[in-house]
């Protein structure tokens, strides 16, 4: 059974909610917060609802996603009331929708998409057009990002230049992620105890992929 479409009052409410706290009479706390003072929160509530999806339970998923909106409209909120910025939710969800609608093709358009590599190609191509000034395939991947999760970025952006690392030996390498969440946690145990950290260790190893990777596009 198909589920109607959400009426949107509920994201309206929530939106007049934050409205209210940080406006004439409502939180002090949120009145004075800056979009650089939330950046802790924004991080924090993304991984919580990590944690709610791989935990499965439809309670902390509905919990955990409601934070993480309540992140995006309060940054709006903050951009309304700030000098200088001067864009609301409606600005951000616009944009939005122009920007999926035109990486849509295949739905809004005339293009044809029959497998998902089909999709990805497309939006390699159309996020080119948008983004001229990019010239490596490194340019605009977030270098904050967890070494683990950077690193299966870039090798796959790497990849597209020709340059790649060798896997582990066929033979011994992990089929399953519960056999490589093992292999991974031995090796973060390994080099604690040799009193090696295994972040800055990957992220030493990345910054060399990279190199390699801006030399092979020069």
């Amino acid at each position: 059974m198909t589920q109607a479409p959400a009426s949107g009052d509920g994201l309206l409410e929530l939106v007049a909610m934050v409205g209210r706290l940080r406006g004439p009479g409502g939180c002090p706390w949120d009145a004075e917060q800056t979009h650089e003072s939330l950046v802790q929160y924004l991080v924090e509530e993304c991984w919580e609802l990590i944690d709610a999806i791989e935990s499965g339970s439809r309670e902390e998923m509905i919990e955990e996603l409601g934070d993480v909106l309540y992140q995006v409209l309060f940054h709006a909120d903050l951009a309304t009331h700030t000098p200088g910025e001067d864009y609301d939710i409606d600005d951000v969800a616009r944009h939005m929708t122009a920007k999926m609608v035109a990486r849509h093709p295949h739905v809004f358009g005339d293009r044809e998409a029959e497998t998902a590599a089909d999709v990805v190609a497309f939006w390699d191509e159309l996020k080119a057009g948008e983004k001229p000034h990019r010239t490596s395939v490194l340019d605009g991947v977030p270098q904050g990002m967890p070494a683990l999760a950077l690193a299966q970025k870039l090798l796959g952006k790497a990849e597209k230049v020709g340059v790649s690392r060798e896997p582990t030996d066929a033979a011994t390498a992990p089929t399953t992620e519960a056999e490589l969440g093992d292999t991974l946690l031995a090796l973060v145990a390994s080099a604690r105890a040799q009193g090696l950290d295994a972040e800055r260790a990957l992220r030493g190893a990345i910054r060399s992929l990279q190199d390699d990777v801006r030399a092979a596009e020069a």
